[in-house]
């Protein structure tokens, strides 16, 4: 009885140490993404350069301002070691109140005149969870070990030039 009580503690153990390692793994793990013309982007793999991630939706019309902003900033780090992408947290499920189409998407990339690769986050919110945003539209910097720099830059304000801000960080990164 002693033994198999034993065993029973010592699987039960075993178990919990297999989950908290699958855990931690899928919270540390590298963040790939659909792009809209095709293939994959790990924006954590990024090695070298500074990302910026504009994180919106095809739906939210204040990703409109979010487009014109990335755009700045795309222009702005011309050249240097710096990458902008405009991550579109539409759903590909039909059945969620988010979804829309690749052409949906590419349909708001060309209305918003948005001039940066476009990756699709086909979960709606794994983007957000991954990087602990909590609003859209906004915008994270990863460093150029593919980190988080400081906090999501949330939320547009349109009398409000959110790329004097992001740029500051950018700036401290290079």
């Amino acid at each position: 009885m002693r033994v198999s009580n034993y065993m029973r503690s010592i699987k039960n153990l075993i178990a919990v140490f297999i989950l908290t390692v699958a855990a931690v793994a899928g919270a540390s793990a590298q963040t790939s993404l659909a792009s809209i013309s095709g293939g994959q982007v790990d924006v954590q793999a990024q090695r070298g350069k500074v990302v910026i991630l504009a994180l919106g939706a095809s739906w939210l019309p204040l990703s409109n301002k979010q487009a014109e902003y990335t755009n700045v900033l795309a222009k702005r780090y011309t050249g240097k070691d710096v990458v902008v992408y405009f991550v579109a947290t539409d759903s590909t499920n039909a059945k969620s109140k988010n979804f829309a189409t690749n052409a949906d998407i590419e349909k708001f990339v060309a209305g918003s005149k948005l001039n940066v690769p476009v990756l699709r986050d086909s979960d709606g919110a794994a983007t957000l969870k991954k990087f602990n945003v909590d609003q859209l539209p906004s915008f994270v910097i990863l460093d150029k070990q593919g980190n988080v720099s400081g906090s999501a830059f949330g939320g547009i304000d349109p009398k409000f030039d959110v790329t004097i801000p992001i740029s500051k960080s950018v700036d401290a990164l290079l």
